[in-house]
């Protein structure tokens, strides 16, 4: 079954990048977002099966934004250019929540965080 996704984050290039990277894995990518408004806009208008979403976003962090999001039945996976450890502690407040390296994205790490 191909998993539908929305990719949040500020920077134009990556979200390209990671578009083009995760599609040729098998993924649909409905749509992209630049801030955590639109973000949240997206989700409730697209319904992605997995909201890849930035922590640092310019009108809000990521862990807001998945808050708000928590009933939309979306599977969160945050993207960082920062380690995991910087954000242990608010990625320890859910268990649900998944973090993934921007630098190490790749569509099978995608899939094994989903299962």
């Amino acid at each position: 079954m191909r998993r539908s996704v929305l990719i949040v984050d500020d920077h134009a290039g990556f979200r390209s990048a990671a578009r083009a990277l995760l599609e040729a894995s098998g993924f649909e990518v409905v749509g992209d977002a630049a801030d955590g408004g639109s973000a949240m806009s997206a989700v409730r208008e697209l319904h992605p099966d997995v909201l890849l979403l930035d922590i640092q976003l310019p009108d809000m962090n990521g862990f807001d934004v998945a808050e708000a999001l928590r009933d939309e039945h979306t599977v969160i996976v945050f993207v960082s250019s920062r380690s995991a450890s910087a954000f242990r502690w608010r990625l320890a407040a859910n268990p649900a929540w998944r973090f993934i390296a921007k630098s190490a994205l790749s569509g099978d790490l995608l899939a094994a965080a989903l299962t």
